[in-house]
């Protein structure tokens, strides 16, 4: 039997844009991430997510972070490197009144240094947001 909050993660992975099979590393672990939305996850792609040190190229980069966690715009270039080119980072941030949050105007400031478009922000749990980045869709990719 599947709990309604099982239910609700696997929906939350699929509104991430995650499909099975697709290759996922997460970054900034720590013991304040959303284990069933891991869990979630790990189901939904039939594996396991990858951690920092990986060296594949990356469909789908979960990049948990928080306030004082140091300089965002290296952060997600770090996360941006092994990324494909139609690769998705999420930024993953505690929500208004948890420990860690991190102003949405801190996130919209980086992602341009960072040559990437902030297209929408989702709820990924109780406690935390995910704000999705890609790569902007230039002119002469377009068809």
């Amino acid at each position: 039997m599947v709990a309604a909050g099982d239910a609700e993660y696997s929906s939350v992975a699929e509104r991430l844009g995650i499909k099975p099979d697709m290759v996922v590393q997460e970054i900034g672990w720590d013991e304040d991430v959303d284990d069933d939305l891991r869990a979630a996850i790990e189901e939904h792609i039939g594996g396991d997510l990858l951690d920092e040190d990986a060296d594949e190229v990356i469909d789908v980069v979960l990049l948990w972070w928080r306030e004082d966690d140091g300089d965002l715009v290296d952060a997600i270039m770090d996360a941006r490197s092994p990324l494909d080119e139609n690769g998705i980072i999420w930024v993953l941030t505690p929500k208004t009144g948890q420990p860690g949050h991190v102003e949405p105007s801190e996130i919209a400031e980086a992602v341009p240094t960072v040559g990437l478009a902030q297209t929408s922000n989702i709820s990924v749990g109780p406690n935390w947001s995910g704000t999705k980045l890609v790569s902007p869709k230039s002119k002469s990719k377009q068809r």
